[in-house]
């Protein structure tokens, strides 16, 4: 869609743009200053409108934590019905969710805008500031980088069956901390360490978004399948058809270049392909900071310090699934 859009106006200040797909756009202020800019909403994906307040802003700013970024502000963007039979604790449930979820994240909710929706949709646009030579991108990975990820996968799945009715209470409340978990923690490891390359885990799945790191840097990527963190309830949903939409697109696209190991399961691959709300952190970290990355981010109390695989220098946008 942006392709159809005429050229951006030319700023040599603009880090970060519409020329390349990341995770929010950078604007340098000055040598040592810059602004980190990105906005995301959706309509709820659990029942309770406090968590879905409390996702949709862990969500929002983590675009922010994927490029490096510390966030300051933030403008709710809410649709909401006029005319509704939804309770009237519901509204305020939800701007409390994101207010609180924001508070923990050390930055001000300072205005926002409303829209009449008969479906609710919740969600922000954030404004932070990192350092121009902190700028953490899709495109700053190295040949022999490794991948770390910071929180396990299924989450589209497991919300998928919390729609259906099929999932227990504690396998819900699991899913409701992992979505609401910031990657603050994850970002400052990251940044601490000077890693130049991550993206944040969200629609298009581990796979989808790695593609992307791996045009953007010109690179190739293996995964080990089997180190990949998963929620449990995750492979007992997929392997009774319990998938949700975006994450059977994801597969599909995944076929033009992803290279499956034959004895990666459909379930495996359903899993890698699972489109994520509120996911970790993909951090290319290189090869001789790799202990320290993984002990700083376990020290940290990230969800997951997993080691999945690594970057190599083949054939650009190709990522290869091994057991």
């Amino acid at each position: 869609m942006l392709r159809q859009l005429p050229p951006a106006l030319p700023d040599p200040n603009v880090l970060v743009g519409l020329a390349v797909a990341d995770d929010a756009a950078v604007y340098r202020l000055s040598d040592d200053l810059a602004l980190v800019q990105t906005v995301d909403f959706f309509p709820p994906v659990v029942d309770d409108p406090y968590f879905f307040g409390a996702i949709a802003v862990a969500n929002a700013v983590s675009d922010v934590y994927a490029m490096g970024g510390r966030p300051i502000t933030g403008l709710n963007i809410l649709c909401y019905p006029v005319k509704t039979d939804l309770p009237e604790d519901v509204l305020p449930a939800i701007l409390r969710g994101g207010y609180e979820k924001a508070a923990e994240a050390g930055f001000a909710i300072v205005g926002g805008h409303t829209v009449d929706d008969p479906e609710p949709k919740y969600g922000l646009c954030v404004t932070g500031l990192v350092h121009p030579a902190q700028v953490t991108t899709k495109a700053g990975a190295r040949p022999g980088d490794q991948l770390v990820l910071t929180k396990p996968l299924g989450i589209g799945i497991i919300t998928t069956g919390i729609k259906a009715g099929v999932v227990a209470p504690e396998v819900e409340a699991r899913a409701i901390q992992v979505m609401s978990t910031l990657n603050k923690a994850a970002a400052e490891v990251m940044v601490a360490h000077g890693v130049k390359a991550a993206t944040d885990i969200t629609g298009y799945g581990l796979l989808g978004h790695l593609g992307e790191m791996c045009r953007a840097s010109g690179l190739s990527a293996t995964i080990f399948s089997a180190r990949v963190p998963v929620l449990e309830a995750a492979w007992e949903l997929a392997a009774s058809g319990v998938i949700p939409g975006g994450t059977m697109r994801n597969l599909d696209w995944l076929t033009k270049f992803v290279d499956w190991h034959p004895e990666v399961s459909l379930d495996a691959q359903t899993v890698l392909a699972d489109a994520q709300t509120s996911g970790g952190l993909l951090i290319a970290v290189p090869a001789e900071r790799l202990d320290a990355v993984l002990e700083s981010l376990r020290r940290a109390g990230t969800l997951a310090a997993a080691h999945i695989g690594e970057f190599t220098a083949g054939q650009s946008g190709r990522v290869r699934v091994v057991l």
